[in-house]
């Protein structure tokens, strides 16, 4: 057996073994990936009690080179990465060089062993590396006698943490998995990522997408994707990307479209890169050029879901009015007012009533015929009855209809 310590004080080491479960899963396979992997399965663990034993992350990929352990564990600041910014085997752009990946492992639970074989000039060969928790800043390496079949490492966290029941939730995951790693699988479209036997496959939960191009007020560049996803809601963020598509930094999206619409923009520039190496990105608005890039962003955000909205509106009224339950001329110029309140509370009951779809003709006729009259005596009695009796957002609130 080996012993490999890591050259960097022991506090800051611990600093990076801090972070969520679904971060730290993250940064695994952005490990597996800049490996050359093409399959990486993540897969959590349980026993016959149903509590977590462990969780595995796999990868078909080129191994650690354990032969030179000391650069590849022994340095923190110090990973193989920095000398080249390609993958070897299919020339995919790497994603870490500061060698710090390993320890969100840590993250994950008490115990960690990398399994690895590598191809060497006298045939495969295969290791063990084991790291505890207690002493990040130390590792343990062993060669086995029998090398595995093929070229590829496995990562076994044992003694899992809390944060880790978190990953239960398969949908979820897998909705923040096509999130992080959305551009870079299309980018390169051959790579697979498996969480419990399920692809994580962006265009599947992807609902809508559109780019733009912006122009900040300093003159520099920036692409803008948005991409609207089709599972549950989550909160809406910004993420800054350099331009393969790696997420340096995100933000609250700080644009609010309504409940019905969940979506991530991806801020792309190789200008987010240079001042992420600055470590400028944390300061977000205080920063000048990313302040001017976030207006930008934001106000082509608003634009674009107040589009999407004027169509939603649009088509609604038309399904309406062709049902014959709409109780209004929609091309009555007399009762704008009253017509443009009934629309947002119809709106509301529509988005927020679990039961108003299922409804007959007739039925949503009387609503409807129902919902005007009392709109027309007492608006604001109305909107406290839609307010106490559907499950609306504290943020939709006594504003039927989401501002931006």
């Amino acid at each position: 057996m080996k012993e490999i310590h890591v050259q960097a004080q022991k506090d800051h080491i611990y600093s990076l073994c801090s972070s969520s479960a679904i971060l730290a899963i993250a940064e695994l396979i952005w490990n597996a990936l800049d490996a050359d992997a093409l399959d990486v399965k993540i897969d959590i663990i349980q026993n016959s009690l149903d509590a977590i034993d462990a969780v595995r992350v796999t990868d078909d990929g080129l191994g650690i080179n354990a032969l030179d352990i000391e650069q590849h564990f022994g340095n923190l600041g110090g990973s193989w990465k920095r000398n080249t910014d390609k993958t070897p085997r299919s020339g995919r752009v790497l994603h870490g060089c500061k060698g710090r990946g390993r320890f969100k492992a840590f993250a994950l639970g008490q115990y960690v062993e990398w399994n690895t074989t590598q191809e060497t000039s006298s045939g495969l060969q295969s290791f063990v590396i084991s790291g505890d928790a207690s002493d990040p800043s130390q590792f343990n390496i062993n060669q086995l006698n029998t090398p595995g079949p093929a070229t590829g490492t496995e990562v076994m966290i044992t003694n899992v943490r809390n944060s880790v029941n978190s990953l239960r939730d398969t949908t979820a995951v897998l909705q923040q998995l096509s999130t992080y790693f959305a551009l870079y699988l299309k980018a390169y479209p051959n790579v697979k990522i498996y969480f419990q036997g399920l692809l994580v496959n962006p265009v599947i939960v992807q609902k809508a997408s559109k780019s733009y191009t912006l122009k900040s007020s300093t003159g520099s560049s920036a692409e803008l994707e948005v991409i609207e996803w089709r599972a549950k809601k989550t909160k809406a963020k910004i993420i800054l990307c350099n331009p393969e598509g790696f997420a340096l930094h995100e933000i609250d999206a700080g644009v609010r479209p309504g409940n019905e619409f969940n979506f991530t923009a991806y801020l792309i520039s190789p200008r987010f890169e240079e001042l992420h190496a600055e470590n400028l990105l944390i300061v977000e608005e205080l920063h000048p050029e990313i302040n001017a890039f976030l207006d930008a962003a934001r106000n082509t955000l608003r634009t674009y879901f107040r589009k999407i909205r004027e169509t939603m509106r649009g088509d609604v009224l038309k399904q309406w009015t062709a049902e014959k339950i709409y109780p209004f001329d929609p091309f009555d110029d007399e009762n704008v007012e009253a017509r443009i309140q009934f629309d947002r509370c119809a709106r509301t009951l529509q988005t927020y009533s679990n039961g108003f779809e299922g409804l007959g003709t007739s039925d949503k006729r009387l609503i409807f015929q129902l919902l005007k009259n009392s709109l027309s005596t007492d608006p604001q009695g109305v909107i406290e009855l839609l307010n106490s009796n559907l499950k609306i957002p504290a943020a939709a609130k006594n504003q039927p209809e989401s501002s931006l």
